[in-house]
């Protein structure tokens, strides 16, 4: 059998050349920007040309580029043999599609056709579901792959127990390296959204809590911690409370933080430069200290096993969407893509998809 798994993720730049187009094309997705057309490229553009400068000088501070590529590709050749150790009966080829830059979902959907597998699973690097992340990038993937193979998406694992051991791990080992420090507070540090995407029924704000809750759960000599929410843009109103602001909190209070980035599976602009920077430099102004920083879960040997289960368990079903693992979302959460799965050009798919 020839598999196919496809792994989304933002995308960078890999140029001070392609930042302004990287974040043109970002916030053109209507997924990001909830306005008319023409509309939404005006405001495109302008949030463009206020961020651009300090976008480029963001991505000059880890040598001109984003590393979130060359993370993502150590994630996929970790990947390949972790599925294929599950049988002998499996060609199988890990590709990557990007939401925003290159490889771009139609390059992937390109290299996928010429593999012709015979299954196809789309694998989002976005543990928390949202409309603005996942479901974007599948309805990309949707609108330009037409090749063979019959296709399912693991549409999350926010509570997926390798997941929360990766993590784990790498708080723990950042709290013993620096001599345990009593007086410490994890904060599980999420990108925000905007409180109105989450009213509509996105399921983020949820998955993310439980996705804390799992990690915490692992960590019973840590037991100060809390959810917090960074890179916020423009001036709607975002999910609370924000991470300078627990910072903040945590110098007031004499506490030291070990910040843990729980959105990210890979190191990028978000947590090596506004977490490891700029945050940084807010712990120290406002006495916060000390002021620590868990990395990512990478190629951790439970985030990639945990991956490599979730495509070989999503073999077992129909085409369709399903979280992997336990997890399903409470009541009320109408965007969820367990309970209304949309076959991502707008229209309900059959309930029969679920199974």
């Amino acid at each position: 059998m020839k598999l196919a798994v496809v792994l989304f993720n933002l995308g960078g730049p890999e140029s001070p050349e392609a930042v302004r187009p990287f974040l043109l094309n970002l916030f053109s997705d209507p997924a990001i920007i909830r306005a008319p057309g023409i509309i939404r490229g005006f405001i495109a553009r302008s949030i463009v040309r206020s961020r651009e400068k300090v976008a480029r000088a963001n991505y000059q501070l880890m040598g001109g580029a984003s590393p979130l590529l060359a993370e993502t590709e150590a994630q996929a050749k970790a990947l390949a043999p972790a599925i294929a150790a599950h049988s002998r009966d499996m060609d199988v080829r890990v590709f990557i599609a990007m939401r925003y830059w290159k490889p771009f979902a139609k390059d992937a959907a390109r290299q996928v056709a010429e593999f012709a597998p015979d299954e196809v699973v789309l694998l989002p690097l976005y543990p928390q579901y949202s409309t603005t992340t996942t479901a974007s990038s599948l309805k990309a993937w949707k609108s330009v792959y037409k090749g063979p193979g019959r296709s399912r998406s693991i549409c999350c694992y926010p509570t997926s127990h390798g997941l929360a051991q990766a993590h784990a791990e790498a708080i723990r080992d950042k709290w013993i390296t620096a001599g345990k420090p009593s007086n410490i507070r994890v904060l599980f540090s999420a990108h925000g959204l905007p409180e109105k995407i989450v009213e509509a029924g996105d399921p983020y704000h949820a998955q993310v809590q439980a996705t804390a809750s799992a990690i915490a759960a692992q960590l019973p000599e840590l037991t100060d911690w809390r959810v917090c929410f960074q890179s916020r843009v423009g001036r709607l109103k975002w999910l609370e409370p924000s991470t300078e602001d627990e910072i903040r909190r945590a110098g007031q209070e004499g506490k030291g933080v070990i910040v843990a980035p729980i959105a990210f599976v890979s190191e990028h602009v978000e947590t090596l430069v506004e977490l490891d920077h700029e945050y940084a430099k807010l712990a120290h102004e406002v006495g916060c200290a000390p002021y620590l920083r868990s990395p990512t879960p990478g190629v951790r040997d439970g985030f990639i096993r945990d991956l490599a289960d979730a495509v070989v368990v999503s073999l077992g079903r129909i085409s369709g969407v399903r979280p992997f693992g336990a997890w399903m979302c409470p009541e009320g959460l109408t965007q969820c893509a367990r309970r209304r799965l949309y076959d991502w050009s707008g229209e309900a798919a059959q309930e029969n998809e679920l199974v």
